[in-house]
């Protein structure tokens, strides 16, 4: 067996390869236990206003925050987090562990912990059924326990603040509209109200409007004496009384009509068709003002049940398991694999040495 052995070191080296996988993968690995936990993020069912708020501030929702989620929990600032409250490089660089899977010592850079974090931690988005499937390895089931625990905790403290900072800004913005927007109203209402006050009269347009119906009364007036004196001068003089009394209700009706379309339209200061006309365009302004005013309170209410929206909950579909016997590493598996992958190498560099040997015969 030696002299074979000799005579084909790949195969030598084969078994040597299996020997040493048999040895650490069956007394010397360490064991590692796995505290797992399933999640998914829900917001308050609160309806919004007529007003789609959501239209003005667009963000992620959804798959997106799930995402967002996971990105954090995977991430350096979480990794800091879990170092500060568990200890994670004192647990992880123990010197009760196999030098292989733990780390090398307590005191490696923050890249090189990252990416030992990224081994022990697995955080994967379930995309059919949303759900966010968190598994935590470590050397003692207290410590899984505890990380994942504070995973989930951590996750949810981010999810809210990042949704309460755009909030915050959002409604933080509407209100200072809204303050503006109130001010300006109480102007245009102050002006116009002096404005009625200095005039003496409630609504302009609607004096007008009266005046007008006047003197269209008053025309129809006229007409209907004008008719009745063509009657009466085919039979009548135009110097008899009935003449004389219709001429004169005549020229009293239309030195009436003159008066009032004077006081409507004469070129002074006081007419009523530029009263009306400056009512009419302070009257405009208040309307204006009111309207805006009205959309940024309906605005700055929708955004803030929108900000109640953007809370997330945490809820969990499955509580961080406690383990109760070492699931890694998966030993006979683990044999298995690398005595396979050494066959199969030792197969490939047995047959090109036998291509090598025939050519040089």
């Amino acid at each position: 067996m030696k002299q074979r052995l000799i005579k084909n070191p790949v195969w030598g080296a084969c078994l040597l390869f299996i020997a040493l996988s048999v040895i650490y993968w069956g007394l010397i690995a360490s064991d590692r236990y796995v505290s797992e936990a399933n999640i998914v993020l829900e917001s308050p069912q609160i309806t919004l206003p007529t007003m789609d708020v959501a239209s003005l501030f667009g963000g992620a929702s959804g798959g997106g925050d799930m995402l967002l989620l996971r990105d954090y929990l995977l991430s350096v600032d979480m990794l800091k987090t879990v170092d500060e409250l568990v200890d994670f490089r004192k647990h992880y660089s123990d010197s009760d562990a196999d030098f292989i899977s733990s780390l090398p010592s307590g005191y490696v850079p923050m890249e090189d912990l990252h990416a030992y974090y990224l081994q022990r931690i697995s955080v994967e988005l379930d995309e059919y059924a949303n759900v966010l499937r968190i598994k935590v390895e470590a050397f003692s089931p207290d410590v899984a326990h505890k990380i994942a625990n504070l995973l989930l905790e951590e996750g949810e403290i981010y999810m809210n603040l990042l949704g309460r900072r755009l909030a915050q800004e959002q409604v933080s913005f509407l209100e200072n509209q809204v303050s503006v927007l109130g001010d300006d109203f109480a102007q245009a209402s102050a002006l116009l109200i002096e404005y009625q006050n200095e005039k003496g009269l409630i609504s302009p347009t609607g004096t007008v409007a009266s005046l007008s119906a006047v003197v269209a009364s008053l025309e129809g007036q006229l007409s209907n004496l004008q008719a009745e004196r063509a009657v009466l001068k085919s039979y009548q003089s135009s110097t008899s009384p009935s003449m004389v009394r219709i001429e004169s209700a005549i020229q009293a009706t239309r030195n009436q009509i003159s008066k009032q379309q004077d006081r409507m339209a004469k070129q002074s200061g006081g007419a009523l068709n530029t009263v009306s006309a400056e009512y009419q365009t302070l009257e405009l302004k208040v309307r204006f003002a009111l309207e805006s005013y009205s959309g940024a309170l309906a605005a700055l209410e929708g955004t803030r049940i929108e900000a109640a929206r953007k809370l997330k909950q945490v809820s969990v579909l499955q509580t961080p398991t406690y383990p109760e016997y070492p699931l890694e590493p998966q030993r006979a598996h683990s044999i298995a694999v690398y005595s396979i992958v050494a066959i199969f190498i030792a197969l490939i560099a047995q047959m090109l040495m036998m291509i090598i040997k025939d050519h040089r015969d």
